[in-house]
């Protein structure tokens, strides 16, 4: 990628109406499909979806709800953020955005991750016990699948392949596929020496913290004797007029989704000291069109990336509010980045 690419990435959250009551899952789903529409109207480069099997997120099948945006949509990528490949087969991952590849005519790509919620494991019949070995093999044997030969492959948690051919085939040969990466140095060295390119998940600290993921990154390709490849960053954030309408908007519906997990994780609530302090210094990219410009030209320097992923969604959070945060990120934020980027030197 030579241009930087700007990318929103939801998980489907349920959200309140403007009554403050909770929405239906299908409508939820509905609301989705309408945001990525608007994301290829303003300029959006990339939509990804997460997947959830739980209540307070609608989208258990995100390649279902992409092929729903691909015949709605022309030009915008239809990717995952993530899909949970440990839990499921990659064979049917395969399959099925091969298919979504199809009816897009070639703007499919998956982010492929262990995801941070557990609840797919026993819904499917897994151990978390195996939980490291369940996404290495399967994430070895995906590898082997994009090449889109016959495949011979055999690991300890599915059947072995051999010179197995998986259809359809994708007309361009090959789907584009990333490993989603939390912060850990074998999950780093494992992205690169299976030739995926790297999706670094930022969901709290400092941004530039993660600079030494990205270093090791290119560094173990490098080692390799292998090209360099892309690195993105998925981050939450928000986008309002004013710095302080942004913060009192969503902070209520953050804190909804937080506390609710903190419940189940023994984190204590989120208070309002620490998410104000998170948006000045850590993960959340939130804020007024100019603040969030530069909070993203500072994270794209300090890591060197090639896509910027911002997760939009937070919580309950108004469909119509997403709406607005879309339309400003896609008309103000991404081409005041650009402009932040090219600028000598970068005032961020």
């Amino acid at each position: 990628m030579s241009e930087l690419e700007f990318g929103l990435d939801t998980f489907g959250d349920v959200t309140v109406d403007e009554r403050g009551d909770r929405k239906p899952h299908a409508q939820v789903i509905r609301d989705v499909v309408e945001e990525a529409e608007l994301a290829e109207r303003v300029g959006v480069d990339a939509f990804g979806i997460g997947e959830h099997h739980r209540d307070d997120f609608a989208v258990s099948a995100p390649e279902v709800v992409l092929a729903a945006i691909a015949g709605r949509t022309e030009k915008i990528t239809l990717g995952t953020a993530v899909t949970v490949l440990s839990s499921d087969d990659p064979v049917r991952v395969f399959e099925r955005f091969a298919t979504l590849d199809a009816v897009s005519r070639g703007r499919a790509e998956m982010t492929l991750g262990r995801g941070s919620f557990t609840e797919s494991f026993p819904l499917f019949g897994f151990d978390l016990a195996d939980y490291e070995a369940l996404f290495s093999e399967k994430l070895d044997l995906m590898a082997r699948l994009l090449e889109e030969g016959p495949v011979t492959w055999e690991g300890t948690i599915r059947a072995a392949l051999r010179d197995q051919q998986v259809y359809p085939k994708t007309e361009s040969g090959r789907i584009p596929a990333w490993v989603g990466v939390g912060g850990s140095p074998e999950s780093v060295v494992r992205a690169a020496s299976h030739d995926l390119p790297m999706v670094l998940a930022i969901i709290g600290g400092d941004p530039a913290r993660f600079a030494p993921f990205a270093d090791l990154y290119r560094k173990a390709r490098e080692q390799m004797g292998a090209p360099p490849l892309p690195i993105a960053v998925h981050a939450p954030g928000f986008v309002a007029e004013t710095d302080d309408e942004a913060v009192e908007t969503i902070f209520p519906h953050a804190k909804s989704i937080m506390d609710r997990i903190g419940r189940e994780r023994g984190w204590p609530p989120l208070t309002r000291a620490r998410f104000e302090s998170d948006v000045l210094h850590g993960a959340q990219h939130i804020g007024s069109p100019e603040t969030v410009a530069r909070k993203i030209a500072r994270t794209v320097s300090a890591l060197g990336i090639q896509r910027f992923d911002l997760k939009y969604s937070s919580g309950t959070l108004p469909h119509s509010e997403m709406m607005r945060s879309i339309e400003l990120y896609g008309t103000v934020v991404a081409p005041r980045v650009r402009e932040l980027l090219a600028s000598e030197p970068v005032a961020v």
